[in-house]
């Protein structure tokens, strides 16, 4: 009976070792086949926390064209463009400055590294481009515009604060000047 049992017990030893063979060399053999990561996949991962609607309140800073500041408010839409590789972002203002469209391009642009956003808006022709990274928690974009002979340096900073809630701040520069907070936005997912 002794050694009926030894035998039982060095088959399952062996069963179980041919096993778990069998299941990392399947393992590794499903590794191999797997396709490879779509360029900017990870980074675009990184943004989905934009999807969805979000109710937006613009606060602006006092300043030579708004002395008495001000806000409006809004609501974002963001939805993921073609294939994954872009966000599609849409918003619309009111208040006491007007309507105000705009629709911003996300997507990540393998050959620099960096996030780049095409953005266009009712008041002005043609896109901004900005290019991003993320430094810490937050997104940075940075970019320039020219109004007449005035350069325009524009930087975002845009951060999740809490589940379904994210601040985006606008600061901008004119002509080498130091740059100013100009536009605060706080939002809640709907």
């Amino acid at each position: 009976m002794k050694i009926i049992s030894k035998a039982k017990y060095i088959f399952s030893i062996l069963a179980i070792f041919a096993l778990a063979i069998s299941a990392a060399a399947l393992a590794k053999r499903q590794e191999k086949s797997a396709p490879p990561a779509k360029p900017g996949a990870a980074e675009m991962e990184r943004v989905k926390f934009y999807l969805g609607e979000w109710d937006y309140t613009e606060t602006y800073e006092k300043s030579k064209q708004l002395p008495d500041g001000g806000q409006d408010t809004g609501v974002y839409t963001s939805k993921l463009g073609p294939g994954g590789n872009s966000l599609i972002n849409t918003f619309h203002t009111q208040g006491p400055y007007g309507d105000f469209e705009g629709l911003l391009i996300l997507t990540w642009d393998p050959k620099e590294k960096a996030y780049k956003q095409y953005g266009f808006a009712n008041d002005f022709p043609g896109a901004i481009l900005e290019t991003g990274q993320f430094e810490g928690d937050a997104l940075i974009f940075r970019g320039e515009f020219s109004m007449g002979a005035t350069k325009v340096a524009i930087r975002n900073s845009t951060r999740l604060v809490g589940p379904g809630k994210l601040i985006s701040e606008e600061f901008i520069s004119a002509n080498g000047a130091p740059e100013k907070l100009f536009l605060r936005i706080d939002a809640t997912k709907r």
